[in-house]
């Protein structure tokens, strides 16, 4: 009886161990979008390979004080990406699908978290 106790113990630890040790997902692929720069210009920017279920705020236009959103996000990692109109993937969200299109110039947004597998 307590062998068997031992043997399930051991292999629960080894489930566990082999859970915690699993990688990260990471979408592949370039998540661009578009800013207004501080010389009032449109500048681009692209996130290369981001980590999926992380928010990410995007550092140009973290601040609504401060600045207008981005715009035109083209999603052209192989995850669904979550955009958000307010940082910290807060406001109101719109899911872009993997590889798609650029979206419209009237798309806003301050935040993206990309879907792992099995989350879209």
């Amino acid at each position: 009886m307590r062998l068997r106790y031992t043997a399930t113990a051991a292999c629960g630890a080894l489930a566990l161990t082999a859970v915690l040790a699993a990688p990260a997902f990471a979408a592949e692929g370039d998540f661009g979008y578009r800013f207004v720069g501080p010389n009032g210009k449109p500048q681009s920017a692209v996130l290369h390979d981001p980590d999926s279920g992380v928010c990410v705020t995007l550092p140009e236009v973290a601040d609504p004080g401060a600045s207008e959103p981005a715009f035109a996000p083209h999603n052209g990692t192989d995850a669904w990406a979550l955009v958000f109109t307010g940082p910290d993937c807060s406001g109101d969200s719109w899911k872009l699908r993997p590889h798609g299109r650029p979206a419209s110039d009237r798309l806003k947004l301050r935040s993206v978290v990309f879907l792992g597998e099995g989350e879209d």
